[in-house]
């Protein structure tokens, strides 16, 4: 995670200070948001399409400063969106995000797991938020992000999950 976001320079996403390990743990500090996550707010019922549209063309940014350095998020959701007290919205949570270099001339469709090392089948994410693709454990890109990006739109403006199954 702390890789993935060290790269990205962009206000609506998290930013990181420092990486460093310290009597052997390591460490990232961040910045610190105060305010509330978007699940937090979403218990408030829906935000009406305004708010909606504001707060998601700001995670769009996010994600778009990111795909264009090769990091797909891959666990997009409400929980992992910060609404700070300044009103910004900020992307969090990049543990699942999958990177390539974009200098490395590889499709970033088959870059590899930053964190951990999967295998082709293995499911990572949020069930009512990852694309069909996803779920499959099929290869994804940035367009697993667009489809839970309008998940994430769908529940700001119905105030309810647009997929509430087990499957």
């Amino acid at each position: 995670e702390a890789k993935a976001v060290a790269k990205l320079a962009h206000s609506n996403i998290l930013e990181v200070y420092e990486l460093g390990d310290h009597e052997g743990r390591p460490f990232m500090a961040t910045e610190l948001l105060e305010g509330e996550t978007l699940r937090e707010r979403l218990e408030g019922g829906s935000l009406g399409w305004q708010k909606a549209t504001e707060i998601g063309a700001a995670i769009a940014d996010g994600l778009g400063a990111a795909h264009e350095v090769g990091i797909i998020h891959r666990d997009l959701k409400p929980p992992n969106v910060s609404l700070t007290a300044a009103g910004r919205a900020k992307v969090l949570d990049f543990g699942l995000a999958k990177y390539e270099d974009a200098g490395a001339g590889k499709d970033v469709t088959q870059a590899p797991t930053i964190t951990r090392h999967t295998d082709p089948g293995t499911v990572l994410g949020t069930l009512g938020y990852m694309s069909p693709e996803q779920v499959r454990g099929e290869t994804v890109d940035q367009r697993s992000d667009i489809f839970s990006l309008g998940c994430v739109l769908y529940e700001m403006v119905s105030g309810q999950r647009a997929f509430t199954g087990d499957s």
